[in-house]
């Protein structure tokens, strides 16, 4: 485990968001979270493995991404940055992908399954039509499209497990 000095301002509490007043803090560590959990951690991670084959690495990063800027989640965003890194997901396209719709650089592909992580987060008060369905066809044949669905809905349980305890997000070494 990492000492306080070793963190940044952010993993050490120090640091003051926005408005002046500090973060409410980690409520339990994702390490603390996998130990106390190896069964649903190991069940989570197994399906989001399972659901990702077939599909691109860039592409489930990109979705996972947008699914957790939607949700607010911090640790999942950095988390899934690191990993679209290493992944050469091209820096255009993280930095974009809140706009994507406007951005140009997203792949009609990308942008079905940008559409489709939406449609199945913004969930509340919404419904999902034909043709949301139609336009995620037109790019995925149905078992892609129950991959990316599963995707889909396992980041979002992440998402809530993550600021639910409030995990903090694993920062690159400065």
């Amino acid at each position: 485990m990492s000492t306080a000095a070793s963190l940044h301002p952010l993993q050490t509490g120090t640091s003051k968001l926005g408005t002046g007043k500090m973060g409410h803090g980690e409520r339990l560590s994702f390490q603390s979270f996998k130990e106390a959990n190896p069964d649903i951690y190991a069940a989570m991670t197994n399906l989001s493995a399972k659901a990702s084959e077939g599909l691109e690495k860039d592409l489930v990063e990109l979705v996972k991404l947008r699914v957790s800027q939607i949700n607010g989640c911090a640790f999942c965003l950095q988390f899934h940055l690191n990993l679209a890194r290493t992944a050469n997901v091209p820096a255009a396209k993280l930095d974009l992908l809140a706009a994507w719709r406007d951005a140009g650089i997203f792949s009609a592909r990308e942008q079905a399954a940008l559409a489709w992580a939406e449609t199945l987060t913004k969930l509340a008060g919404n419904v999902v039509g034909e043709t949301d369905y139609q336009a995620v066809r037109q790019e995925f044949s149905e078992k892609d499209v129950a991959h990316l669905s599963t995707v889909i809905g396992v980041i979002n349980v992440w998402n809530r497990i993550s600021t639910g305890f409030a995990f903090l997000p694993p920062l690159p070494a400065a």
